[in-house]
């Protein structure tokens, strides 16, 4: 066992930082009580935040930057292994978990396994498998399994939960990238489809997410009693009120439409004119909801088009800000009440006893200037520097 104590760092807690101390067992890959025979190591000066968590991911979809080396991969190993890319850059990104909301071929769960067995190098896992959408529906086709009726819903949960899946995720509403024909007010599962999708799951402790981009689709998942509400482009008063009622909160993904807004040329037409129909009305929604007291938790939805792995949670933290979040709330999105959301806070998102080792070292307060994180850093996952 080798212990390292940590000494004289400004920690993040409970929304503030303070001049504290811990230690990390780097065989375990968790933080510790006993010190006796640590080494040690002086952080003054520095700034120290738990590891990042993504709440909306798809490892497995390639982004623009991956397409230009390789067109057209279908091939499984190929898909594996820019999976695996993604996932190393996540980490230098800070971020050491993530849950994927629909993978092709199940590849999320496969390479969770891994990670836990040390085989592959990469952020903690909570994956989904493929999401769950109707016929033709939001994500059909790709990252998506086709069901109808509650009853194909029960058991492809029930499948899903057997294969290894620790999030379901459901698509209620259409959106703006899977064809020219949906478009995000489409309503597509019924409110009695996606409860019962929440109740096989909730059976086995497992929280639900739910892609539901327009308004009546974002009620249904509501009351359907979904884990959180993915997207939120189209919200009224109503909506929020039934948000602030329930307690789900909302993983924006602000990231996803600013990168096809900025990529105007390289966009096939239809997907821009889409996105450029929701952008203004999706940053309004999400901060009216803040500003109302929405729980936000921080998502990307990277492998969308031009939303990069390599510094797009960083970039979307800064981008909750502007919407109105404060940097430390920012900061507990994308650590303890993500981890309260994907159903890990009793090991991950804090920097306590008990806890996964994962954590960043700063130079700069990041609550003085959000962008700190998106400058150099110390990432460690498991107690072991990964940069």
């Amino acid at each position: 066992m080798t212990q390292v104590k940590f000494i004289n760092g400004a920690i993040f807690i409970a929304g503030e930082f303070k001049t504290a101390s811990f230690t990390i067992d780097t065989e375990s890959g968790y933080f510790i009580d006993n010190d006796d025979d640590a080494q040690v190591v002086d952080l003054s000066g520095k700034f120290v935040i738990p590891g990042l968590i993504n709440a909306h991911t798809h490892i497995s979809d390639l982004t623009t930057s991956d397409k230009k080396q390789l067109a057209n991969i279908t091939n499984e190993t190929e898909l594996a292994i820019y999976a695996t890319k993604h996932l190393r850059e996540f980490l230098s990104d800070g971020v050491t978990t993530i849950r994927e909301v629909g993978a092709a071929n199940n590849i999320d769960i496969k390479l969770a396994k891994l990670i836990k067995q040390h085989v592959v190098a990469g952020p903690n896992i909570i994956a989904s498998g493929a999401a769950l959408t109707i016929t033709g529906g939001h994500g059909a086709g790709a990252i998506g399994k086709e069901v109808d009726g509650a009853d194909e819903v029960r058991k492809a949960t029930r499948q899903l939960i057997k294969t290894g899946a620790k999030n379901i995720k459901l698509m209620a509403t259409g959106g703006v990238t899977s064809n020219d024909q949906e478009v995000p007010g489409n309503v597509q599962f019924s409110v009695t489809e996606l409860a019962t999708a929440v109740e096989e799951a909730h059976n086995y402790g497992i929280p639900v997410a739910a892609h539901a981009q327009g308004n009546q689709g974002i009620k249904n998942a509501i009351k359907a009693g979904v884990d959180s509400i993915e997207h939120a482009i189209y919200l009224d008063d109503e909506a929020i009120d039934m948000l602030l009622q329930t307690g789900t909160p909302i993983v924006p993904t602000l990231s996803a439409p600013d990168a096809i807004h900025d990529h105007k040329k390289d966009i096939i037409a239809w997907m821009y004119d889409k996105n450029e129909d929701v952008l203004l009305a999706h940053r309004q929604s999400i901060a009216k909801a803040i500003e109302a007291g929405v729980e936000i938790v921080m998502g990307t939805d990277g492998g969308t088009p031009f939303n990069n792995f390599s510094d797009g949670s960083t970039k979307e933290l800064e981008k909750m800000t502007a919407l109105g979040l404060t940097p430390q709330d920012a900061i507990l999105a994308a650590t303890s009440n993500a981890a309260k959301v994907l159903r890990i806070d009793d090991h991950v998102g804090k920097i306590a006893p008990e806890f996964m080792a994962d954590f960043i070292v700063l130079n700069e307060d990041p609550l003085e200037n959000i962008k700190a994180l998106q400058g150099p850093k110390s990432v460690y996952k498991s107690g072991k520097l990964t940069n």
